[in-house]
């Protein structure tokens, strides 16, 4: 059984002007120990979808489907449960650690907090074990005391992974965790998690915009696009060879080192994801997909097997027997 089973999630916003799908039909599985990472451009639903498996979406947030964590649904556990759950098994590093830590806290009593609450350890063992987990993530306990405008970015990034371990989860869910650090520190901080993560045989969801990272880090891949996975597979068939036009386009837009024609003609993708209030119709990447058939604008294919890589599937009319023409009913019917 999977340690974390996502099946058919959506998530719609009610607003002012009408319901707004940032989530579409997402379903994916992790099993213990395994490194998933998930890719896209910001507004492609990425850190929507990283917290709604924890529910820590706003009341305006309509969830729909199954989040099966080490076999209970989270969508209809009772609140009770869910705090025990948050933390003690899943847990979350957050982008941006300066607006997630308590200003006007120490780190050590953050830290600690979580402890005291789910392992019912005292004031002083949870502090011991606060001064631990600094570090085992490369800080000097008595750092402890300092107040997060005290700390690097770096440093403070450190902190939200103990707290993100202080409970000894199963799962962490990091979403975008190097964002705003320079590459030195984005590559210390990836190498901790990939190492801490390794040593635990805690389960990884890394959530990114940079799909090279995450083919060093994860032992899969997920590309999104629009609120919907449109391709999945081993990390290096996804970085690769990807199938899907957009995995392709995500891939082809870093260059590759010892390779001159990469560094000299560098490709981007024209244009922005669109408004998930004004999905275009029909596959929601074709309006910026330059192989795109006549056909695409009216059939969105579901995950179809792509590549040679195990478990490798990707949701373009491409991929499918015959460039899709004898299965466009069943896509459109499937999606």
């Amino acid at each position: 059984m999977a340690l974390l089973e996502v099946s058919d999630l959506t998530v719609t916003y009610r607003t002012a002007g009408g319901d707004v799908p940032a989530v579409r039909g997402v379903s994916f599985a992790l099993d213990a120990g395994q490194k998933l990472g998930l890719a896209g451009e910001s507004g492609c639903g990425k850190s929507t979808m990283a917290l709604a498996l924890l529910r820590l979406l706003p009341k305006t947030a309509r969830l729909t489907g199954e989040i099966r964590f080490d076999g209970e649904d989270l969508l209809t556990m009772s609140w009770g449960r869910l705090r025990a759950v948050r933390w003690a098994g899943a847990s979350i590093v957050f982008q941006g650690a300066m607006h997630s830590l308590n200003a006007v806290q120490r780190i050590g009593a953050q830290i600690a907090e979580p402890i005291r609450l789910h392992s019912r350890a005292g004031e002083a063992a949870a502090r011991k074990r606060a001064g631990e987990l600094l570090e085992h993530v490369g800080l000097p306990a008595r750092r402890a005391d300092a107040y997060p405008h005290e700390l690097s970015g770096g440093q403070r990034q450190r902190v939200m992974i103990a707290m993100a371990l202080a409970c000894d989860p199963k799962l962490i869910v990091a979403d975008e965790p190097t964002t705003a650090l320079d590459v030195m520190i984005q590559a210390q901080i990836l190498t901790l998690i990939e190492s801490l993560v390794a040593e635990q045989g805690i389960s990884l969801l890394m959530i990114s915009h940079d799909l090279s990272v995450l083919a060093d880090t994860c032992d899969r891949l997920a590309v999104m696009y629009a609120g919907r996975i449109v391709e999945e597979g081993p990390a290096a068939a996804v970085f690769g060879a990807a199938r899907h036009p957009y995995g392709q386009a995500l891939a082809a837009a870093f260059p590759r080192i010892g390779d001159p024609a990469s560094r000299r003609r560098p490709q981007g993708l024209a244009g922005d994801p669109p408004d998930p209030a004004e999905l275009p119709p029909g596959c929601a990447f074709h309006p910026r997909c330059a192989v795109r058939l006549d056909h695409c604008d009216a059939v969105d294919p579901s995950l179809w097997p792509a590549g040679s890589g195990e478990g490798a599937r990707a949701a373009c009319v491409r991929v499918l027997p015959d460039d899709g023409l004898s299965l466009v009913p069943a896509a459109k019917e499937s999606a």
